[in-house]
Parts: structure tokens; C-alpha cells; sequence
């Protein structure tokens, strides 16, 4: 079983404009809302890509019980904890000429839904995967990501965590199976301007030497880079396609690289996957389902070793 934590998911709003206007009306052309958080993300597209998960999700206000109205549909099995200070936030996603968000704060974290959280993950068993993704609401502690894939690893499951700053650092001591920092995250953890693929192969070796069993790095529309247990560096291209959407990309890495080790693939295929998976998403109005990412990783590249 996969395991999603979403401690601060979202209504995203999505607005369509010719031109975006600051200052003055903008009036759309089109609108789309859907249910949105990283591991949210994350767990959706495991599920189309037929692997067994479960979200775990902490929702707030009349907006979070339109949330979880949205997500039904999916079929997505969720664990809801409720939450009775603040409301689960509505992201707005301006596509115009350029991409704009404006993302929402999010409710309080309250002791009362944190415990139940905890208690909910000494289910996880040898061999799952807890996934943790996400900003952290407020009221959260910095730690509370090192705490949750502590309790997983003493349970023998394993971990994955997308997040950044002092929530990743805190994290790294314990070891977690995969991170997946973007490159402006990677280069705010380290504190080094990565400007090559060298640069950033050193730099998510750094993250390794900090505990980090894997480090992906997302670089965008440039693809990805991989350190993993194999003494080397991976780099691979992302596929050419239309952009037509960049929110949920990096998830949809995340879920294709555990997608390709839980169908047993080794590091190399997962990878492959994983961008596959990451440029599916940048290609659809949403996430991407399993025709979608089998078309675009038939013609992914195979990914190449980087000469440190």
C-alpha cells in the first residue's frame, strides 16, 4: 500500500485570460476547479496507474467539504481529518501569456487531527510507502515530516518526501527513501548556484551524503536528474510536447518513479517512467491517466549517466 499525507490541500481554481491586466479587470475565458495538494496529486495518479493507495488529508470550512465533493468523483479511497480553525484554501491559476498563481494560507493544525494523523500511519506495514508532500499548515511544527518518516521506518515502510526548506532539512536525518526537490529547492538546501548538470549531480549528492537514499531532481522542460543507490548520476531529457499545464508535474514524477518500482523495475526504467510521467502532466488540462503516460513514455529516452 502507498500512503499520501496532504496537511494543507486545495481548491485550485483554474482562470483562462487572453491577457492578465494587474491593476484592472481581466475577464476569463474559461474556468476549471479541481481538487488540488501534492500528495492529493500524488495519489491520483498512482491510482490511474493501477497501484493500490490510500490519501490521507486534513480539510477545513465549507471550502474543505467542497473539497472532498470534488474528489469524490475520482474514487479516491481518503481518510479525512477534520479540522475547526480556518478553511482549506483556494489556489488561483492564472494562464495567460504567462503562468501566475496566487496560493491560499490554509487552517491550523490542531492536536486533536494531529494525533489521529499519527495513529492513522502505525498501520503502515513492511514494504509500503509513506509519501509526504506539501507545504505545512500552520501551526505545524518544522519537524513534523522527520517525525512522520521516523514512525514509518520503525513501522519497515519506506518514505518519500517532496517538500522544501526546514521541512525537507529536518527530514534528511531520517533517511528517507526518495526526495524530489526541484532546482530552485535544490539550490536554496545546498546553497549553491547549480548551473550545469554537474553542478546539480554535486549538489543532490550533497542531499545523499545528508541522509537522502535517492534524490530526483525536476529541472522542468530541461527533464530530470537522478542519484540513487547505483554510484551514479542519471540524467534524462523530458520529451517535447505542448505545455499546457505545470501544476501536478512534479507529483506525477513522484508517483511514476514508485509506480516503476512497485511494478519491479529497476532505478533506470522507474526514472524513465518518472519523466514520462512528469511531462504527461505539463501535456493534459490536468493529471495525466495511464494511456496518457504509456504514449509519452514510448518515447521517452533512456536515460545516460553523467561524467562527474
Amino acid at each position: 500500500m502507498i500512503y499520501t499525507v496532504t496537511l494543507n490541500p486545495s481548491i485550485d481554481y483554474i482562470a483562462h485570460v487572453d491577457r492578465l491586466n494587474p491593476g484592472a479587470l481581466t475577464r476569463t475565458n474559461g474556468e476549471a476547479v479541481y481538487p488540488g495538494g501534492k500528495g492529493i496529486n500524488v495519489a491520483l495518479v498512482l491510482s490511474r496507474l493501477g497501484l493500490p493507495v490510500r490519501a490521507l488529508c486534513l480539510t477545513a470550512g465549507e471550502t474543505g467539504a467542497m473539497f472532498e465533493r470534488l474528489l469524490a468523483p475520482t474514487g479516491l479511497p481518503c481518510r479525512f481529518f477534520r479540522l475547526t480553525d480556518g478553511m482549506t484554501r483556494i489556489n488561483v491559476k492564472i494562464k495567460g501569456e504567462k503562468e501566475s498563481e496566487l496560493n491560499g494560507t490554509g487552517p491550523r493544525l490542531s492536536a486533536e487531527a494531529l494525533g489521529a494523523l499519527e495513529r492513522e500511519l502505525w498501520r503502515l506495514e513492511a514494504g509500503d510507502w509513506l509519501v509526504l508532500s506539501g507545504a505545512l499548515p500552520a501551526g505545524a511544527p518544522t519537524d513534523l515530516y522527520a517525525r512522520f518518516a521516523a514512525l514509518a521506518k520503525s513501522r519497515g515502510a519506506r518514505v518519500a518526501v517532496d517538500t522544501a526548506g526546514a521541512p525537507l532539512t529536518s527530514a534528511l536525518p531520517a533517511q528517507p527513501d526518495l526526495i524530489k526537490p526541484n532546482l530552485a529547492e535544490l539550490t536554496e538546501l545546498t546553497r549553491s548556484a547549480a548551473q550545469t548538470l554537474l553542478d546539480v549531480a554535486a549538489s543532490a549528492a550533497a542531499l545523499q551524503s545528508a541522509g537522502a537514499q535517492t534524490v530526483m531532481v525536476s529541472l522542468g522542460g530541461k527533464g530530470a536528474v537522478l542519484l540513487d543507490g547505483a554510484d551514479e548520476a542519471l540524467r534524462l531529457p523530458a520529451p517535447t510536447g505542448t505545455v499546457l499545464n505545470t501544476v501536478g508535474a512534479g507529483d506525477s514524477m513522484v508517483a511514476g518513479y514508485l509506480s516503476g518500482l512497485a511494478c519491479g523495475q529497476n532505478g533506470r526504467e522507474a526514472f524513465r517512467l518518472a519523466v514520462a510521467a512528469g511531462s504527461a502532466a505539463a501535456f493534459c488540462d490536468w493529471l495525466p491517466d495511464r494511456h496518457v503516460i504509456d504514449a509519452v513514455c514510448a518515447r521517452t529516452a533512456r536515460p545516460r549517466p553523467i561524467r562527474l
